[in-house]
């Protein structure tokens, strides 16, 4: 970790290979105590040269202007310098020549990638994605400040060793956990995608990183959990509202962004007759066509005179996220169901215990859930196949006692 920088400049020369008696004069800078030199491109007699001062001897005009330039050129870089760190960029060897001669014009840096994004796809991404990336942002700015001492970096200085850099600070982070960090680096290996595809770098440091994503634990509830929720009655009107609104969602499969955008125009007629909902999935814009379960349309029945449904366009009065999952910790308690439920968990109770446990085709149940792709799907089916399989050793035990 730096906290310091060091920075200096000199000035020597070279001989010439055919002329002996000149040599080209170099302005060498040095940072953190690597070093880099830059041609003025004057030729000097090596007898008039001065190593110790860095200056020609004597009066004449030719010293005169060489002396000069090396003041000039020395003024410009500690200029060079001093812009580069007002401007909270990397300040390198590299970077300081590259400002001097005009050729980092060009260079894209990451926080300017990160403001194009942002810029670009605020308006096409979700709000909750968006939001992710400003998380991952200001990770990637407390891995600048506290590795590089710097508050920006050219694109083309991010090397694959920047990338394994930030994976090491974020797993030194105690609030994230594996899936965390690989959700943040996703996330960083997308904007160098968008930089490579802009042609702002020439290649990808991230593309040879491999996301290694932990399999996480799906929690669902099984028939006679979902039993138990539906039949208990709360004292809070909020917490029945809130479990209803939940079985609802296990009845439909509709994650929680979707049902608190559902509204009465999403519930037709189907191609037999009953009530289906027809409406998109916000994540991914992907089409949703449910057949409405009786359970499901009892729910919607039960508040179609609620205040909040009545004055408005919505089928049910859905509270916020952090509430609605608060309260579910509550009810599971109340229920006496030793599982973290968050809403999530109805979505996964309608794919295993209400459809495929009950013989729904998969491909049925892929259409339903609104997955582009099967093997989505096909996660859920292990599960029942888990079920299966501990229900089977059950039955073995019983089998083998009655022997």
């Amino acid at each position: 970790m730096r906290t310091s920088q060091t920075f200096s400049i000199s000035f020597i020369i070279r001989k010439k290979k055919k002329q002996p008696e000149s040599a080209i004069l170099y302005a060498r800078i040095t940072v953190n105590g690597k070093s880099l030199e830059i041609s003025l491109k004057r030729t000097i007699p090596i007898d008039k040269w001065n190593p110790v001062a860095s200056k020609l001897t004597g009066n004449s005009s030719e010293s005169r202007l060489i002396n000069k330039k090396i003041d000039e050129t020395k003024a410009q870089l500690y200029k060079t310098h001093d812009s580069l760190v007002k401007e909270g960029l990397l300040v390198t060897t590299q970077t300081v020549k590259a400002r001097f001669l005009g050729s980092d014009q060009q260079h894209y840096t990451l926080i300017y990638l990160i403001h194009y994004h942002k810029e670009k796809m605020g308006k096409v991404l979700k709000y909750g994605t968006m939001k992710n990336y400003t998380t991952t942002e200001n990770y990637l700015k407390d891995f600048l400040k506290a590795q590089y001492n710097t508050s920006d970096i050219y694109l083309k200085q991010i090397d694959y060793q920047f990338t394994l850099g930030f994976e090491s600070f974020l797993r030194g982070l105690p609030r994230l956990q594996n899936n965390g960090v690989m959700k943040h680096m996703e996330r960083f290996k997308k904007l160098m995608r968008l930089a490579e595809d802009l042609d702002w770098i020439e290649k990808n440091p991230t593309k040879r990183f491999k996301l290694r994503f932990d399999q996480v634990d799906m929690v669902y509830l099984s028939k006679a959990e979902l039993q138990k929720i539906k039949e208990k009655e709360f004292k809070r009107s909020t917490h029945n509202i809130n479990r209803d609104i939940f079985v609802f969602c296990c009845y439909t499969g509709l994650p929680y962004g979707d049902v608190k955008e559902l509204k009465k125009k999403h519930i037709q007629i189907g191609v037999d007759g009953n009530k289906w909902i027809y409406t998109r999935r916000i994540k991914t814009n992907t089409m949703l066509r449910i057949p409405l379960l009786e359970e499901a349309e009892r729910i919607l029945e039960k508040y179609q005179d609620h205040p909040k449904v009545c004055s408005s366009d919505i089928l049910l009065p859905v509270y916020s996220n952090q509430k609605t999952n608060q309260y579910l910790r509550e009810i599971t308690k109340a229920v006496k169901i030793n599982k973290e439920l968050s809403f999530h968990a109805a979505r996964h109770t309608f794919a295993t215990t209400v459809t495929l446990a009950n013989g729904v085709p998969i491909e049925t149940v892929s259409k339903l859930l609104g997955h582009t792709k099967l093997s989505t799907t096909q996660i859920y089916a292990r599960v029942i196949d888990s079920k299966i399989s501990s229900d089977m050793d059950s039955l073995r035990i019983k089998l083998n006692n009655k022997n």
